[in-house]
């Protein structure tokens, strides 16, 4: 290009996920010429901060999402969280025009915020959930979402199109009228053979106060298991700090490059059946053990379809027992080479004016 063109790319701070299906969106931009501009908040925008220190950020409202403690009560502390959520994305929605002012900004594309939309110039809306999965809520919670999604020139969905997808109905709904694009699965990692370090490693995320009720139990179950563990908290913070319980080496974060080669130098992974990470062990290759995150519908669905598909096996938060890890050996793991997408081809939009 002959001229930069500036693309705002703004993860949803919910979890890390958001944040890091972004990273090969950023890097391919940067490779194809554009300028790119992180918008975000809390964590996601530290751990984009970290991975991109080069280039300029903004802070965005926060959606200050919670879970609830207990299963039970999450629909309802999700539902709680409406108007707090609802006044967040009028203040993005609101300070986008000043964004695009500010930075002179081409395009738009965003992770799940739903504010992020304008006319003034193109927008893309990624989501892996074309159908929000809420119970008897289903219907009403896919329409909703659909009304935002509209508002949006495109929308992305990060996985294939055919029957070898990640996502199942979540991404693949029998109806709708979406402008979609599937542009393949997103993932920061790339699949190395190394010498096995790690018999275990733990990637923990998503929202307090889940992430730590679970920290706490596979804390006190992997102490009993007989092999090396290494434990990835999912904090960021300034600096990486580790330490040693028995058998488990205890690590806040790391970055995508170390990420990345822990993972492929274990032999399993413990996680959340959050779709990120799904699609970061599908392009590694990697056997797993998932623990949906309770009362979250699109993990506890996602964690029931892989076990029917004979790819990893799961158990809830509360019955989690390190036996239950023995399970593993029946599971094939995610065996298939991942097919390649160009994501280049799809930044047509921001050329088209």
């Amino acid at each position: 290009m002959s001229e930069s063109i500036n693309i705002l790319v703004a993860p949803l701070n919910w979890g890390l996920g958001h944040a890091t299906r972004c990273i090969p969106i950023i890097r391919t931009l940067q490779q194809e010429g554009y300028t790119v501009i992180i918008a975000s908040d809390g964590e996601a925008l530290t751990l984009l901060d970290k991975e991109f220190p080069e280039l300029s950020k903004v802070s965005l409202p926060s959606y200050d999402i919670e879970y609830a403690k207990k299963k039970q009560h999450f629909k309802r502390k999700m539902i709680s969280s409406i108007p707090k959520i609802s006044r967040a994305i009028r203040k993005e929605h609101k300070a986008l025009k000043q964004i695009i002012a500010t930075y002179n900004i081409k395009g738009v594309i965003s992770d799940n915020r739903l504010g992020l939309y304008t006319s003034k110039i193109p927008t893309i809306f990624i989501t892996h959930q074309l159908q929000i999965l809420s119970g008897k809520t289903t219907a009403t919670t896919t329409f909703l979402h659909k009304r935002f999604i509209k508002r949006f020139n495109e929308c992305w969905v990060p996985d294939y199109m055919g029957s070898s997808n990640l996502s199942g109905i979540l991404g693949h709904p029998t109806k709708g009228n979406y402008n979609v694009n599937y542009i393949g699965p997103l993932s920061r990692m790339k699949k190395r053979t190394l010498q096995q370090r790690y018999d275990v490693l733990v990637v923990l995320s998503g929202p307090e106060p889940q992430k730590s009720i679970l920290e706490a139990i596979l804390l006190k179950e992997l102490k009993k298991y007989n092999g090396s563990v290494l434990f990835i908290q999912g904090r960021i913070k300034e600096e990486e700090q580790r330490s040693t319980q028995k058998n488990i080496e205890i690590v806040n974060f790391l970055t995508s490059e170390k990420l990345s080669e822990a993972i492929n130098s274990a032999g399993f992974i413990i996680a959340r059946s959050g779709y990120t990470t799904i699609m970061d062990l599908a392009a590694l290759q990697k056997k797993a053990f998932f623990i949906p995150t309770p009362g979250q519908t699109e993990q506890e669905y996602l964690a029931q379809r892989l076990k029917e598909k004979g790819i990893a096996p799961y158990s809830s938060q509360d019955t989690f027992k390190v036996k239950d890890l023995t399970k593993i050996e029946v599971y094939s793991g995610f065996n298939k080479p991942q097919e390649t997408i160009d994501l280049k081809k799809f930044f047509g939009l921001f050329k088209s004016e």
